[in-house]
């Protein structure tokens, strides 16, 4: 197979809860984590080192367990488990196509996963494999945004790419806005400046802070990763100023 140049050597891939779902209200759709897998097999054809940070909102949002009257930080380790669920999902829809995978959790779970090492996880990258990060940062009162961002400075990404319903940021929600802007580009001080819901804060203050490149895309969109990865404009690439 001739390899496709790439503008990236590693990049860090945030996935939602709900890209496993399809069509579905609940849970996981096999035909949906199968083009999810199939996606996934295309960016590792091009020799691009690839982790995940994946969320768990098709199983349980801790945010949503707290207005049932379950404690914050008990709802928060519910969620995080949900995420280790759609990780191991994941994992065995890829190695089904050959690929090889590990699943790293922030929290132990020895019997079913990987404790998370930074040094372990650099070289399962070095050897080629997918590296799936569940159970967000470990830590309650964090998103898996922020996990993203975090694991992402960690393995020395050279992109971060957060997968959503439309292509790109907005300066309004474009599914009930048809007059919405988009922005090719944008800085992350005016993401934060106009309170664009990019990320959390917590993760585009992180990204920021450390020089994190960040594009934002319609992974439902044919080609958009490849096209990503190649070096189009994509989506919309969120990045750090650089003073002159």
């Amino acid at each position: 197979m001739s390899q496709v140049s790439t503008a990236y050597r590693r990049v860090l891939l945030k996935l939602s809860g709900e890209a496993l779902m399809g069509n579905a209200h609940f849970g996981i759709d096999s035909q949906a984590i199968n083009q999810i897998a199939q996606q996934l097999q295309e960016i590792v054809d091009l020799r691009v080192q690839l982790g995940l940070v994946i969320g768990g909102g098709n199983i349980f949002r801790g945010v949503n367990l707290t207005t049932h009257g379950i404690n914050k930080v008990s709802a928060d380790h519910i969620g995080m488990l949900a995420t280790v669920i759609n990780g191991l999902a994941l994992q065995d829809a890829l190695q089904k196509i050959g690929l090889e995978v590990r699943v790293m959790s922030a929290i132990a779970i020895d019997a079913v996963c990987e404790p998370y090492s930074q040094r372990r996880a650099l070289a399962h990258l070095k050897k080629g494999r997918i590296l799936i990060f569940v159970a967000g940062t470990g830590n309650p009162y964090f998103t898996t945004d922020s996990a993203a961002s975090l694991r992402a400075i960690e393995i020395g990404a050279d992109l971060l790419i957060k997968a959503t319903k439309v292509n790109g940021v907005f300066d309004s929600d474009p599914l009930t806005n048809p007059t919405a802007k988009h922005f090719s580009r944008i800085t992350y001080d005016e993401v934060i400046l106009r309170g664009l819901g990019v990320m959390d804060i917590t993760a585009v203050v992180l990204c920021r802070d450390n020089n994190m490149p960040l594009r934002v895309l319609d992974m439902g969109k044919p080609a958009a990763l490849i096209r990503a990865l190649r070096g189009f404009d994509e989506g919309t690439l969120v990045f750090q100023e650089v003073e002159a």
